[in-house]
């Protein structure tokens, strides 16, 4: 309702960096924090962190020597259904009908050093106004900056009147799909209307409304 954001990027040992780009839209005058300077900002506020190996695990350590050897940049949309790994996201609409979304991610495997997605970057790959939804992207992050999909999604819906399936086909199934990019998205309406769509072979997904069960899908 208020638009604030917070992100962070390039951080080292923090635990969750999700929470300390919380941290950030509530204790911050800026929106996006980064490298040292998030760090510093997380270790003043005494959130948590970990040593750099708590972070490495057999998998993702596996998946990048094999990027390297291949010569490679790995997308978190691996055909392999028991590879899947990388980006999550969150949005959700509250009973008052304000609305809010959250995405972390580790970026590509075998990435160039300095790299940022879209993730932290708001209006690309985060996004939330009451006045017409919440985005989570994941996907191949640069054609999702170009494309600031997030806030098209949001901008076809306040500006077009379009409803959210509507919008996000457009976006993720022909404006995006033009660019060259692969990836998908979770939305959530001012309504409290769902859309998921994605133009991958698949993506991990799940919803809940209130008084109903939990649906979960990946293909």
């Amino acid at each position: 309702h208020s638009l604030k954001a917070g992100a962070v990027s390039a951080v080292s040992g923090v635990r969750h960096p999700i929470l300390l780009s919380k941290k950030v839209l509530e204790n911050s005058p800026h929106v996006f924090l980064s490298g040292k300077g998030a760090i510093d900002f997380a270790k003043h506020l005494g959130m948590e962190f970990q040593p750099m190996k708590w972070f490495i695990t057999k998998q993702r350590k596996k998946q990048l020597i094999e990027a390297k050897a291949r010569q490679s940049v790995l997308l978190d949309h691996s055909e392999k259904q028991t590879d899947k790994f990388g980006t999550v996201g969150a949005v959700a609409r509250d009973k008052m009908g304000h609305l809010a979304a959250a995405t972390s991610t580790g970026g590509m495997t075998n990435k160039q050093y300095g790299r940022i997605g879209d993730s932290p970057i708001i209006g690309a790959g985060t996004y939330a106004n009451d006045q017409s939804c919440a985005v989570s992207c994941t996907g191949h992050g640069e054609y999702f900056i170009r494309g600031v999909v997030a806030y098209d999604v949001s901008c076809l819906m306040e500006y077009k009147n379009m409803d959210l399936a509507s919008a996000c086909k457009l976006v993720v199934h022909d404006k995006l799909v033009k660019l060259g990019g692969k990836g998908g998205l979770i939305a959530v309406g001012k309504d409290g209307s769902i859309a998921l769509p994605f133009n991958t072979k698949g993506m991990y997904r799940a919803w809940v409304k209130e008084g109903e069960s939990p649906q979960v899908a990946i293909d």
